[in-house]
């Protein structure tokens, strides 16, 4: 099971945070991997500079954005 906390604090929520959100979302659906990913808001993982930042299964990754989610599922999460 993975585990993914996107950052929704100030700065990840005005460079996009929720768009990231969305696109998780419809790429787990896609995926066929709702029973294996459980995704969450969080605030402040103290990455401002770098948001938007995520936790995934506990390691920290910033400079997410919509255009590279998909990029960035599909090497951590459904390629394992």
């Amino acid at each position: 099971m993975h585990s993914i906390s996107v950052c929704v604090g100030s700065s990840c929520h005005l460079r996009g945070a929720y768009d990231v959100i969305n696109e998780f979302r419809r790429l787990i659906e896609a995926h066929s991997l709702s029973d294996q990913v459980e995704l969450k808001a969080c605030f402040c993982l103290g990455e401002c500079q770098a948001g938007v930042s995520i936790l995934l299964d506990g390691k920290l990754y910033t400079s997410l954005t919509k255009e590279n989610s998909e990029e960035f599922f599909k090497r951590y999460i459904a390629g394992n």
